[in-house]
C-alpha cells in the first residue's frame, strides 16, 4: 500500500474518511486479514516461547546461582511451562478458528474461559514469585 498525499482532488470526506474504498481495497482485505491472523498466531508462539524460557530459567537457573532449595523455584517453573504450552495450543487453535470466520465472513471472538484461565495462572504465578523473592527458605 502506498502512502500519498491527501489533495484537494481526492474522495475524502470532511473528516479525512475515504467515502468508498479504493478499487484494489476491498479485494486485497481478506489477503490482509489472513496476513495479520498469522502475525497473531505467531504472537501467541512467541508468548509460549518466552514462557517456557522463563520456565527454564526461573525452575533451573536462579536455584543453581542462589544456592536455595529448589522446590519452590520448580513449582514456579512447571508454573511458566504450562502457561508457555497453554499459549502455543490455544494459538492454534485461535488461528484456525478465525481463519475459518475470515472464510465465512465472520468474526470469531476470543474464548472468554481459555482467557480468563490463563490470566488467573498468570496472576497466580507472579503473585507465587513475589513470595518466593521476599522469603527465604
Amino acid at each position: 500500500m502506498s502512502m500519498r498525499p491527501v489533495t484537494g482532488g481526492d474522495d475524502l470526506t470532511s473528516a479525512g474518511e475515504r467515502a468508498s474504498p479504493a478499487a484494489g481495497e476491498s479485494v486485497d482485505a481478506p489477503r490482509r486479514t489472513h496476513l495479520a491472523n498469522e502475525r497473531t498466531y505467531l504472537a501467541w508462539w512467541r508468548t509460549g516461547i518466552t514462557a517456557l524460557a522463563a520456565a527454564i530459567g526461573v525452575g533451573r537457573i536462579v536455584p543453581s546461582l542462589i544456592h536455595q532449595p529448589r522446590w519452590p523455584y520448580a513449582i514456579l517453573g512447571v508454573g511458566y511451562a504450562l502457561i508457555g504450552i497453554g499459549a502455543i495450543a490455544y494459538g492454534f487453535r485461535r488461528q484456525r478458528d478465525v481463519r475459518e470466520a475470515i472464510q465465512r465472513g465472520r468474526f470469531s471472538h476470543p474464548d472468554e474461559n481459555v482467557l480468563l484461565v490463563m490470566t488467573a495462572a498468570g496472576v497466580v504465578l507472579g503473585l507465587l514469585l513475589l513470595v518466593v523473592i521476599l522469603i527465604e527458605f
